[in-house]
């Protein structure tokens, strides 16, 4: 799975241009990548901005929301309402587009298609518009939502500016989080290391013993039998001569020891303790787990969700809750993962 880490007042097209400085070996420079366009209804844009929480890959996917403004009207002229749907470009390996859409098409059925993507016509008179070429890109779209043959953009996908989503796979985050650490000034950056190569710990060959025949077996195990009672024996006489030697009495004293508390009694086997004994055993004290103390931000997300939950709120319409956006980018900042915890609350509720 991956860590998703929030970027904003930022494109794609500048985020591929810094990847290698940002991400050094995380970044295949070689790898081929694609865009897709994803649309889906607006209460589920913040599971889609943690969706790489949930998705195994092995590259960078980066993605960005785009809200049409002036140009919603040309949606609406092919029957979609541009208030009911998010638009989400998603740049990604082509290897892991698989990965990072399976959930969505075979639990959700969500449909697969094609979209042209073209420039705003310049008879809207949209300030900062920059002319592209058109291109047809693969599109996925929530069943709930129609279908359309165009989206306009007034800049190219790779223009887009605003929040951008990075999630970097699982194995990089030690390497994301070392990078937080240096901007809120709570750590230093080490010399980076390549940590996309691990080297595979050698495995020592260990012959598996062949079973022994079962005369062989019967004979070891009567063997070990007799060995134990010797040992038990010895041990048990030894025992009895220590305590015989600390009640030897002293001269001018009486012969017969005196009988107190205090005399070890040595039992075997047969010979099960009384109840007073069992009482006078001191028991170790149990130890007690430390629980890892949570950060604020912890604290707040737990309180943010189960009072939604209390109140009512299902789980896909908590994130439209004007905190959750606050707390998320924070929890990124200091690496503290959102959703395992929110999956558990929900859960238990």
């Amino acid at each position: 799975m991956g860590i998703t880490a929030l970027i904003p007042d930022m494109t794609i097209g500048q985020l591929i241009v810094e990847a290698d400085d940002r991400w050094g070996e995380m970044w295949d420079e070689d790898a081929t990548r694609l865009k897709i366009l994803l649309i889906l209804p607006r209460k589920q844009r913040k599971l889609m901005e943690l969706h790489g929480d949930m998705v195994e890959h092995g590259q960078p996917v980066l993605t960005v929301f785009h809200r049409p403004r002036a140009e919603a009207k040309l949606l609406e002229e092919q029957g979609l309402d541009a208030r009911d749907a998010s638009f989400q470009f998603v740049d990604l390996a082509t290897p892991d587009m698989g990965p990072w859409l399976q959930h969505l098409i075979t639990n959700e059925g969500w449909l697969r298609g094609t979209i042209e993507v073209s420039s705003v016509p310049f008879s809207m008179g949209l300030p900062n518009q920059r002319p592209f070429e058109s291109e047809r890109m693969l599109c996925f779209r929530h069943p709930s939502l129609p279908e359309i043959e165009t989206y306009f953009l007034p800049f190219p996908p790779s223009s887009i500016p605003g929040k951008c989503f990075v999630s970097l796979p699982r194995r990089q985050a030690a390497e994301l989080a070392r990078q937080q650490a240096e901007v809120l000034g709570v750590g230093r950056l080490q010399k980076k290391v390549n940590i996309t190569k691990v080297e595979p710990t050698p495995v020592q060959s260990v012959a598996t013993p062949e079973p022994a025949p079962v005369a062989v077996e019967s004979e070891m195990q009567n063997m070990v039998e007799e060995f134990s009672q010797e040992v038990m024996a010895s041990a048990v006489e030894e025992v009895e001569n220590e305590v015989s030697a600390a009640f030897v009495p002293l001269p001018g004293a009486s012969a017969a020891p005196v009988e107190d508390d205090s005399t070890l009694e040595i039992t075997t086997d047969n010979e099960q303790p009384s109840s007073d004994d069992l009482d006078n055993v001191s028991l170790p004290e149990p130890e007690v787990e430390e629980v890892p103390e949570m950060s604020d931000v912890e604290i707040e997300f737990r309180e943010l969700v189960t009072g939604l939950m209390a109140a009512g709120v299902e789980p896909t319409e908590m994130m439209n809750d004007p905190r959750w956006e606050d707390l998320s980018e924070r929890a990124v900042a200091i690496g503290f993962e959102t959703w395992p915890v929110f999956l558990q609350l929900t859960a238990m509720g």
